[in-house]
């Protein structure tokens, strides 16, 4: 008798591990899971969702953290990771800590590309061949266009930096936020044209290349024409902060120095059944037929 109650506690968190694994792989939940390693960042980009910059709270997720959340993700059966920050590179760890991720399952890792001399890129090294993509922002093929938003000298840091990455071997994927080309638009079919021309002579194919809107939250809610982001348009991936867990890596944003929580999930993180249920269950609980819209990464 004794023995019964105890058996069915061991029994229950076994049966929420088994849950998840079967959302996932359903497609339910997503299979990334995204992580926050911090916040702040040596730019402070017009549009940044977190409102980044170098004086910001840094609110740094340690990199033991890091390598839990990505070991717990494997045993869900979860199939990718996602680092983004801030700057997660201003994170000494940040190189050790990839590797050690990758080891467990793909990682991808978002960078502004500016923080790549030669001491950081040399460490970069042990990331070539392995199942690691670095993210880097390059908006326009015009480096005043490109810079208007990011910060002088931001263009010609990226594209000095690209080459020297892909020499190493490490795998490169560009980003560009901005007006997604419009086919009745000369001038933006124009410009969408030189940028692709420019990431293929860098070394990186069309493949690798994304677009993306700027969203309306952040600094974003100042930019005119920027989308509107919430649950009914945004893909439920779960994400990772010191501060709980989001409904999605455009969630857990900040507007004049404080934190959005109109998307956090839980403010728990760990056992990371709790918010995948959490997230689980809200994605249940809308509306049959409803689709997400913006499909941004």
């Amino acid at each position: 008798m004794n023995g019964e109650p105890k058996n069915l506690m061991n029994a229950m968190p076994h049966a929420e591990e088994a849950t998840v694994r079967e959302a996932v792989a359903a497609g339910l939940l997503p299979g990334r899971l995204w992580l926050y390693s911090n916040y702040h960042c040596n730019l402070a980009c017009s549009y940044c969702l977190t409102e980044s910059g170098p004086g910001v709270p840094r609110r740094e997720m340690p990199a033991a953290q890091m390598i839990s959340a990505a070991t717990e993700a494997a045993a869900l059966g979860f199939t990718g990771l996602g680092v983004t920050g801030g700057e997660p590179f201003l994170l000494p760890h940040l190189p050790d800590t990839l590797a050690h991720m990758s080891e467990l399952l793909p990682v991808i890792a978002l960078s502004n590309g500016t923080v790549f001399g030669d001491h950081r890129r040399e460490r970069l090294r042990q990331l070539a061949d392995r199942r690691v993509t670095l993210q880097l922002s390059l908006d326009s093929a015009d480096p005043a266009v490109n810079d208007r938003a990011r910060g002088p000298g931001n263009f010609r840091a990226v594209v000095d930096a690209i080459p020297r990455l892909v020499e190493l071997g490490v795998h490169v994927r560009i980003a560009s936020t901005g007006d997604v080309a419009d086919p009745s638009n000369p001038e933006a079919t124009e410009a969408a044209a030189r940028l692709c021309a420019l990431h293929r002579s860098l070394g990186v194919p069309d493949d690798d290349h994304i677009t993306r809107p700027v969203v309306s939250r952040g600094r974003g809610l100042d930019i005119t024409g920027a989308v509107a982001a919430d649950t009914d348009n945004l893909e439920p991936e779960l994400t990772l902060t010191v501060d709980g867990a989001f409904w999605s890596p455009f969630g857990p944003t900040v507007r004049g120095g404080r934190l959005d929580t109109d998307l956090r999930v839980t403010e728990t993180v760990s056992p990371l059944t709790v918010p995948a249920l959490a997230l689980l269950h809200i994605v249940e609980e809308r509306r049959t037929g409803t689709d997400t819209t913006l499909g941004i990464r």
